[in-house]
């Protein structure tokens, strides 16, 4: 009964995101759908949330555009349905077709960098904006959704003791329940700090095949993680516990860069120094420090660390899918048993 319950619920739901009402009731009128994601959903088949963000302000066109075609297309490959989110015209879209990709790719950084915050001003005045973690998290949620893959995660910032610069990322991951895999937090961060955060928000921190969480470009941090998971299987069973107990606390599952495509540690971090001491000279702060960075960083290793930022979210993507399909048949076993779907 709690199964067909639950999907006539969900079923309920994506018809008001097909058919959006004017009314604020139930706060998911505006919300469109594509038609893929939208079956997917309705028929619990697996599907994976992209940001917008590394598109519009994490590359510049056309790479941007091939590599979120790539990304998608690895997702597909690996049994899952890619839905890429971001507010086009004022209207949050959860599943993007390829004419909109490419407006979003066109637009780069003139797609505002939407994070929660911005959310209800981007929708009001019908702005086009890329959504950052936690507004992609947020969306999700909102459908659904229950695990979304990015490259990175935001975090404490350096010397964020003294400046507060913590990402909302991180408060997201503490109301959200929706699993992020990521390769770590950017290694522009203070990661030592950004996992204390973590875990004075509640949200359980897990790597993948390894004991050590990874930091971005690199495998290793020198931070231990609590908790390791070493199968897409592992990984499902721990989002399924998650949900059903009701924690309310997203999962952030750090997946290493593969060995092959780990950037040099060293000419990395050098980099990195260097481009901190540029943005403190030049007073950038805010949400402009971690484009600032990333780009500056890139242009000081040659382009390598772009070349790694890429390789490592298409194989977040690869990651992400298996465990996609893995939670959709763990929910498939529970209906076709009957079993429960709560603890």
């Amino acid at each position: 009964m709690a199964s067909s319950s639950s999907a006539l619920s969900r079923l309920s739901n994506l018809h008001g995101h097909l058919h959006p009402s004017h009314s604020n009731k139930g706060g998911v009128g505006f919300i469109k759908i594509s038609p893929e994601v939208s079956e997917a959903l309705s028929n619990d088949h697996a599907v994976v949330a992209l940001e917008s963000t590394i598109i519009s302000h994490g590359m510049p066109y056309p790479k941007n555009l091939e590599t979120a075609r790539e990304v998608e297309a690895v997702v597909r490959e690996n049994g899952a349905v890619p839905a890429t989110i971001a507010i086009l015209d004022g209207i949050p879209c959860v599943g993007l077709s390829m004419e909109e990709l490419e407006k979003l790719a066109n637009l780069g950084p003139r797609a505002q960098k939407t994070a929660r915050r911005d959310i209800a001003h981007v929708v009001a005045t019908g702005g086009n904006g890329a959504t950052t973690v936690s507004a992609t998290m947020f969306f999700a949620s909102m459908v659904g959704i229950p695990l979304f893959v990015t490259g990175g995660i935001g975090g404490v910032h350096r010397h964020g003791e003294h400046t507060m610069d913590i990402s909302s990322d991180l408060t997201e991951l503490g109301r959200t329940p929706v699993a992020v895999i990521s390769a770590g937090v950017k290694s522009i961060l203070d990661v030592p700090r950004t996992l204390e955060y973590l875990e004075t928000q509640g949200v359980c921190v897990a790597a993948y095949r390894t004991n050590e969480f990874p930091s971005f470009f690199s495998e290793t941090s020198g931070c231990k993680v609590p908790c390791r998971v070493d199968t897409p299987e592992d990984c499902a069973q721990l989002i399924d516990a998650n949900l059903k107990l009701e924690l309310g606390t997203g999962i952030l599952i750090a997946v290493p860069i593969p060995k092959e495509h780990a950037a040099s540690g060293r000419l990395i971090e050098s980099a990195i120094k260097r481009a901190l001491e540029e943005a403190r000279d030049k007073n950038i702060i805010g949400n402009a420090a971690t484009p600032f960075l990333l780009a500056r960083v890139n242009e000081l290793t040659g382009g390598a660390s772009l070349a790694s930022n890429i390789a490592l979210v298409k194989n977040n993507a690869l990651v992400g899918a298996k465990i996609s399909v893995a939670l959709a048949q763990i929910k498939e076993r529970e209906n076709k048993g009957g079993v429960k779907t709560t603890l």
